[in-house]
C-alpha cells in the first residue's frame, strides 16, 4: 500500500478508488445522504466522503504519526478500517471527528511501534503552512506571509510536543475543538485547557504576533 495512494480491497463491496491526497476544502453538501449509502455497502458513495476528508485526514496523521509516507499509508489504512466499522458509526453524529479519530489512532500505533517520536507536530504544522501559501497573492506579500510563518514556527519548536500538537491542531490544520480532541486522543475539556495554556507560552515568545480564538 505504501505510496501507492490506493485503498485495499475490504467488506463485501469494492472500496474506493484513485485516492489521491488533493485538497478538499470541506464536507459535501449530502454528507449523511453518502454515510447513509455506504453503510449500505456503496463503495463509490464511500469514495466521495474520502475525497472530502483526506487531506485534513493526512493532516492529522502526519501530526500524529511524522513523515509524509508514513502519513499517508495510515490515513489509506484508516480510511479502510473507517469503511470496515461504518456499520457501528451511529447516524446524526458527526463524521468527521469519528474518522480522524480512527486516523489518527492508526498513525498513533503505528509510530509507537517504530518508536518515532522527535518533531512530530512541527513537521505538520510546516505541511500545513506550506499548503496555506496564498495562491495569487503578490511577491510582496509572499515574502511577508513567509516570513510572519518563519517566526511562527520557531516560536512553535521552542514549545513542548503537548502545546505544539494542540495549537498546530486548532490554528494550523483548523481543527474544531471535538476535532482535535479525537485527533489528540483526548477530552475536549483537555484541549480547551491546553490550548489557552499553550497560546499563553506562545504569545510570550518574542516576535509572535497576538493570537484568536479559531
Amino acid at each position: 500500500m505504501a505510496g501507492t495512494g490506493r485503498a485495499t480491497p475490504v467488506g463485501n463491496a469494492s472500496p474506493p478508488q484513485g485516492v489521491e491526497l488533493a485538497v478538499v476544502g470541506r464536507p459535501p453538501d449530502n454528507e449523511a445522504a453518502l454515510i447513509a449509502r455506504a453503510q449500505r455497502g456503496d463503495a463509490v458513495a464511500y469514495g466521495s466522503l474520502v475525497r472530502a476528508h483526506q487531506d485534513i485526514a493526512f493532516r492529522v496523521a502526519c501530526l500524529a504519526g511524522g513523515s509524509a509516507a508514513d502519513a499517508e499509508e495510515a490515513a489509506q489504512e484508516g480510511f479502510v478500517k473507517a469503511w470496515r466499522a461504518l456499520p457501528r458509526f451511529r447516524a446524526g453524529s458527526p463524521f468527521r471527528p469519528w474518522l480522524l479519530a480512527i486516523v489518527a489512532n492508526e498513525a498513533r500505533n503505528r509510530r509507537r511501534a517504530a518508536g518515532r517520536r522527535a518533531g512530530l507536530a512541527l513537521r505538520a504544522a510546516e505541511q500545513a503552512a506550506r499548503s496555506a501559501g496564498g495562491a495569487g497573492a503578490s511577491p510582496e506579500t509572499l515574502v511577508l506571509a513567509g516570513a510572519r510563518r518563519e517566526t511562527l514556527l520557531a516560536a512553535l519548536a521552542a514549545l513542548d510536543e503537548r502545546d505544539r500538537a494542540v495549537l498546530t491542531c486548532r490554528y494550523l490544520l483548523e481543527l474544531s475543538e471535538e476535532e482535535t480532541a479525537a485527533a489528540l486522543g483526548c477530552r475536549r475539556g483537555t484541549v480547551k485547557s491546553r490550548t489557552s495554556r499553550a497560546l499563553e507560552r506562545l504569545r510570550a515568545r518574542e516576535g509572535v504576533e497576538e493570537v484568536g480564538t479559531p
